[in-house]
């Protein structure tokens, strides 16, 4: 019982780095960015690769993979001012599909579907592991709560809403997406370390869409912009996907197959609701208020 519920927290904090990454890049900038698993997957295979391979330390491995896969968010943000909404969603999720065919087959530097085990941790002891992946989340949080709170913040919101008026103002468009994108890429990277650091073992197959799409779920039923509604919102997805997991023992005609559709069918239909009846999400995003004279 003590591991899986050290499962579940791992898999939760991880879950909420991914979805506060996405309300960076899209809740809050307005950036659509439907290859963040391809960002994900670059940090863990980053981070597997300098620790097994060239042998670093375990914490320089993990700072390198976030440092690059910032790096390459950033330079992924170049094509944004040319693109927009649906266009920059597309070419974001040509990315990470590249990326994976790339990783896949290129045996000679990924090792391929053999995928890379024996992922050395920071950290050994279970409980020292889980405590780091919180204070993980609680720094990536708080720096994201000053950003949202700054006058970056409210240029983000306004590039989201219009960025023509944002560089009719005399703002550097183009600067501030490549800054907030890459942002959110360091966030997406801290997620893929820690994903390589928990499992050990990494292939392709653990890297797809659906962690887009989860994170996706995190940011809308969370609320948009809103960082703390992300942190609920994660958490409360990854306990519905394991909890829907003991229905075998209610409902012990479906197949292993059935109930795990099933499970996706449930989740779909909450987050459905939730648009429906609280489209703005669970909370809502911080907004500059001033005071009236008295």
């Amino acid at each position: 019982m003590t591991t899986y519920l050290f499962s579940i927290l791992v898999l939760v904090t991880i879950a909420s780095l991914a979805g506060l990454a996405l309300n960076m890049q899209w809740g809050l900038t307005g950036l659509v960015n439907f290859g963040l698993f391809g960002f994900y997957m670059l940090a863990a295979y980053l981070c597997a690769q300098l620790a097994t391979q060239l042998h670093w330390n375990p914490w320089l491995a993990m700072l390198a993979a976030v440092a690059l896969t910032a790096l390459a968010s950033a330079l992924v943000s170049l094509i944004s001012i040319r693109l927009s909404e649906d266009y920059l969603a597309i070419v974001t999720l040509g990315f990470a599909e590249s990326l994976k065919l790339v990783i896949t087959h290129e045996s000679w530097l990924t090792r391929g579907s053999l995928g890379i085990s024996a992922i050395p941790r920071p950290v050994e002891n279970d409980t020292a592991f889980l405590l780091l992946a919180v204070l993980l989340l609680a720094l990536v949080f708080a720096v994201f709560e000053l950003v949202a709170r700054s006058p970056l913040g409210r240029t983000a919101r306004a590039l989201r809403d219009d960025p023509v008026v944002v560089a009719t103002l005399g703002k550097n468009v183009l600067g501030m997406r490549l800054k907030l994108f890459a942002l959110g890429g360091a966030a997406v990277g801290v997620a893929g370390c820690l994903h390589a650091f928990y499992y050990r073992y990494i292939d392709p197959t653990q890297f797809g869409p659906i962690i887009t799409a989860y994170a996706f779920m995190a940011v809308i039923i969370g609320g948009r912009g809103s960082h703390r509604g992300v942190l609920l919102s994660a958490g409360t997805v990854i306990l519905l996907l394991e909890g829907t997991r003991f229905l075998s023992d209610y409902v012990s005609w479906l197949s292993p197959s059935q109930l795990a559709s099933l499970r996706l069918m449930l989740i779909g239909v909450g987050l459905i609701l939730m648009l429906i009846y609280r489209p703005q999400g669970m909370t809502r995003e911080y907004r500059l208020r001033s005071r009236r004279p008295d």
